[in-house]
């Protein structure tokens, strides 16, 4: 078995570390546009050789993991470099633009749209951990355009990884993503400003900020480069989703002013209710 990443940071690094664990024949090469990146790659076992986009008539499996922008740029000239079997997937965040991208390519069936719901907040590959991907979700957008060979054998690997699978349509993801997903980003990221502009004395943040500060802002330590393009690509539901939320933050404030103890106390235990979705996990 051959498997060449696009890109080699925590999801592709995390992802080889357990594949090579399951298939432990597989040969591993890494494709990126940063030579230092496959140099730290090879040096942590990440891959076992460098490779190039248009070398890939051979390779089995092919996973693309960069800033869903080169994604959807990217993937093209990925489809018309491989080999009539192999199975492109994609780890992209939003999905709706990166399957228009290749809507119309010759070889869209050997491609399947995914987004695990894994993560941390680090990057590159020193981040890549291994079980990142153990009992986590998959989604897969428009399978139903995955050849009908292909698509089992996709889903027989995540399974080897002890995901859960799931699928829907690559519009409804990116609606339900930028609430769940891309919300909360803005949020950390926001708070964290709002903080550093505040509190002048850094040694103030260090000494007052307790688990509650520190989980909440805890993904304004992501990579403003992967996350800035996932933004603008789905900026139609990264709108709708901040004018609900600041809606409901201006409610809060409005009944702070006016002392609506009762309704608050009311409104946040109802919102409460959330921890018995999450604990479900």
């Amino acid at each position: 078995m051959k498997i060449s990443f696009v890109g080699i940071g925590l999801m592709n690094g995390s992802l080889s570390l357990d594949l090579q664990r399951i298939y432990p024949e597989a040969v591993i090469q890494g494709i990126s546009r940063k030579e230092t990146t496959l140099d730290r790659a090879l040096e942590l076992g990440l891959i076992h050789q460098k490779g190039r986009i248009d070398q890939l008539t051979d390779v089995d499996w092919v996973f693309v993991s960069i800033p869903v922008a080169a994604i959807a740029s990217s993937l093209p000239t990925i489809l018309d470099n491989v080999g009539e079997n192999t199975m492109v997937i994609d780890f992209g965040s939003t999905k709706a633009a990166i399957c228009e991208a290749v809507k119309n390519h010759p070889k869209r069936n050997q491609f399947l749209a995914a987004h695990p719901i894994a993560g941390t907040e680090f990057s590159g590959p020193d981040a890549a951990i291994p079980n990142l991907y153990d009992g986590k979700t998959i989604i897969l957008c428009e399978a139903e355009q995955t050849r009908s060979d292909l698509l089992p054998r996709a889903e027989k690997l995540l399974k080897k990884l002890n995901m859960v699978v799931r699928q829907m349509s690559s519009l409804a993801h990116d609606k339900h993503i930028a609430y769940v997903s891309h919300l909360s980003h803005i949020t950390s990221f926001m708070l964290g400003k709002t903080v550093l502009e505040k509190e002048t004395d850094q040694q103030n943040i260090f000494d007052m900020a307790g688990s509650g500060f520190a989980s909440t802002v805890r993904l304004a330590k992501s990579s403003p480069e992967m996350w800035m393009p996932i933004f603008m690509q789905n900026k139609h539901n990264v709108l709708e989703s901040l004018d609900e939320y600041i809606s409901n933050l201006n409610a809060f404030k409005e009944k702070l002013e006016s002392n609506a103890v009762e309704d608050l106390l009311t409104e946040m235990k109802n919102i409460n209710k959330i921890g018995t979705i999450l604990d479900r996990k």
